[in-house]
């Protein structure tokens, strides 16, 4: 029992460090997923907490881990253990039965599962937890008192500041599909199928047919059989699913931007109004130093053209191109806003925090397009 106990305890830190780092790495990615919960739940109020809440959250499962692994106050750890699986399995398990969010996020963007995937996997962590807590006062060797205290104390402030460096920069391994290196659409982009399900009248039969297949010219066919529903197939592979740039006529110019064989950059704002000032000034800085030196550079956001406009009639950006992309895209993008991509042939070259963006005229964009862009062969 000993040695499942030994097994279970170091079985069980793996998991919670592993969690703990992979949203703690990307402490903003991890409060919009809190706001989500808010949302849920009718808890809007709490919503200016988000950011803090993840934080804490990941850098106390993070210790957490640490203090199983170490078995660093054994008694203590035990009942933390116990209590955030029961409350989290509560949780997932509502979650699970109700879909109120989606992903729960438990394992940031570096591993997706639905609710009833994290409901199963608590359950097991349960069990784990549960032999951990029932042999809680089974006496192992560990550090003295004094020595356990400064490990725990040193592990939490240091996961701390990981995490606050991480949400003044950019999350230094990046899990979301707008990585650096990344190409966003394939480098061919085959035609969306089409297809129709027609039902016979007498028989009720169904059959689907594609669409350039349905047999029009027979009469006798076209008579025996109604028209059911449409589905379309897009066989090629988009890493920014559901992504979408409209510009100011209304137009879809996602195509022609993304796969640009021109150097582009964006800027993404989800919300001017919520950007602030340092980073609204700095951002048109760097609009009118990119322009001046040829290269395009369009804005993405979600703010409506009311905000806009007064931005350009209060010259901050008077000569920035706007188009529209929903907020939870470009969150998704960028953790910052304002947040800048720079993109060739539909590949990422680069992604900055609005804090640490260098100066467009001193980047080596050839440099960047041989080590990311592939040429094919």
């Amino acid at each position: 029992m000993k040695v499942l106990q030994h097994i279970f305890r170091i079985l069980t830190g793996l998991v919670f460090m592993f969690s703990g780092f992979v949203k703690g790495v990307d402490p903003l990615g991890t409060a919009y997923k809190i706001e989500d919960y808010f949302y849920a739940y009718h808890t809007e109020w709490a919503i200016p907490l988000a950011l803090t809440l993840s934080i804490i959250l990941c850098a106390f499962e993070f210790t957490l881990g640490v203090m199983l692994i170490l078995n660093l106050f054994q008694k203590l750890s035990s009942w933390l253990v116990l209590i955030m699986m029961s409350f989290f399995t509560v949780i997932t398990f509502f979650d699970a039965i109700n879909n109120p969010v989606p992903d729960c996020g438990c394992f940031g963007d570096a591993i997706k599962l639905t609710n009833w995937e994290t409901f199963y996997k608590n359950i097991v962590l349960m069990v784990l937890v549960l032999v951990l807590f029932i042999r809680r006062n089974k006496k192992m060797p560990s550090f003295c008192c004094k020595t356990q205290g400064i490990t725990v104390s040193a592990v939490m402030l240091f996961f701390v500041l990981f995490s606050v460096y991480n949400y003044r920069n950019l999350p230094m391994i990046d899990f979301l599909p707008w990585k650096v290196g990344n190409r966003m659409m394939p480098e061919k982009m085959e035609p969306v199928q089409n297809y129709v399900t027609y039902k016979n009248k007498t028989t009720g039969e169904k059959k689907e047919y594609l669409s350039s297949k349905i047999p029009w010219q027979d009469s006798v066919w076209m008579v025996n059989w109604e028209f059911l529903e449409t589905r379309q197939v897009n066989p090629n592979k988009v890493l920014a699913e559901g992504f979408g740039i409209i510009d100011q006529t209304g137009m879809d110019v996602t195509n022609q931007m993304v796969n640009s064989e021109d150097y582009i950059w964006f800027v993404a704002m989800y919300s001017i109004e919520e950007a602030p000032v340092k980073a609204q000034l700095k951002t048109a800085e760097f609009i009118n130093k990119t322009l001046g030196s040829g290269i395009k550079l369009v804005i993405l956001t979600s703010s409506s053209p009311q905000v806009i406009a007064q931005k350009q009639k209060d010259l901050v950006f008077e000569n920035g191109e706007f188009c529209f992309v929903d907020d939870i895209s470009l969150k998704m993008m960028v953790r910052s806003n304002p947040g800048f991509v720079l993109l060739k042939n539909a590949t990422v070259l680069g992604k900055w925090h609005w804090r640490n963006v260098p100066d467009p005229t001193s980047i080596d964009y050839n440099a960047l397009s041989k080590k990311y862009i592939t040429t094919p062969k």
